[in-house]
């Protein structure tokens, strides 16, 4: 389960991610930078390998999340969805993502979503995986929500959406501090379907955001769940075309 939102500013963007796990799974390994392509990435890792989100150098940044929608499941023992964006996340271009992509043992891969914002061509992306086919679709260079739960995700888009709506109604809305506020919510309640999630067996368990403006990127994660503030790890990432 996942909340992903991306928020257009005057001079770049800023999108925050929500990561809701078991409390029984392993946490995720903090992030650090590392050199692919001769592209600097900076990302989360998971324990065993790969990756749910992760910037680079040229101001993109990807996130991944399950596709809890599509029930199927692939036969035998699956490859990781993290090895996606460990796969793309030093391109600079959606073409360049598509090939990648398609390029992949997708037949051993869960289904998911891929967000990829491309501030050069103001593009945001989406690939989905369901088991049977690649499809990619461009949406529009604004403020938008992606949300995944393996909980109930009917439910959960939307309640989730509710919150997202009705804070887009704020003065602040865009702002790196709505976008925080949004991301430890509670509202309508704390519970499976608050942004800020909370379960007997569940929770949020980190956000990662990063802010896209000028010759900067900055990405702050913090584990643990958003509400209760926990002081983030900052990378600042000079932009090169």
């Amino acid at each position: 389960m996942c909340t992903v939102t991306f928020s257009t500013r005057r001079r770049g963007y800023a999108l925050a991610m929500n990561r809701d796990e078991k409390l029984t799974r392993p946490p995720g390994l903090p992030p650090a930078r590392q050199t692919i392509n001769g592209r600097t990435v900076v990302a989360p890792a998971e324990p065993g390998g790969g990756t749910w989100f992760a910037v680079n150098d040229s101001g993109v940044t990807f996130a991944l999340i399950n596709w809890y929608a599509i029930p199927a499941q692939v036969a035998g023992p699956p490859v990781s969805r993290g090895i996606v964006i460990q796969t793309v996340g030093a391109f600079s271009t959606s073409a360049a993502v598509t090939r990648a992509l398609a390029a992949l043992p997708l037949e051993k891969i869960n289904p998911f979503r891929l967000i990829g914002i491309f501030p050069g061509a103001q593009e945001v992306m989406q690939w989905q995986w369901n088991l049977r086919d690649l499809a990619q679709q461009q949406h529009s260079w604004q403020t938008q929500q992606w949300i995944s739960s393996g909980w109930d995700e009917a439910a959960a888009q939307r309640v989730r959406s509710q919150t997202f709506q009705q804070a887009r109604l704020q003065k602040s809305a865009g702002s790196l501090a709505w976008l925080r506020r949004l991301h430890r919510s509670h509202a309508p309640e704390a519970g499976p379907f608050s942004t800020c999630m909370h379960r007997a067996d569940a929770a949020t368990v980190s956000c990662t955001e990063v802010a896209v403006s000028g010759k900067w990127a900055t990405l702050r994660h913090a584990n643990g769940t958003p509400c209760l503030r926990p002081p983030p790890l900052v990378f600042h990432l000079p932009v090169k075309c």
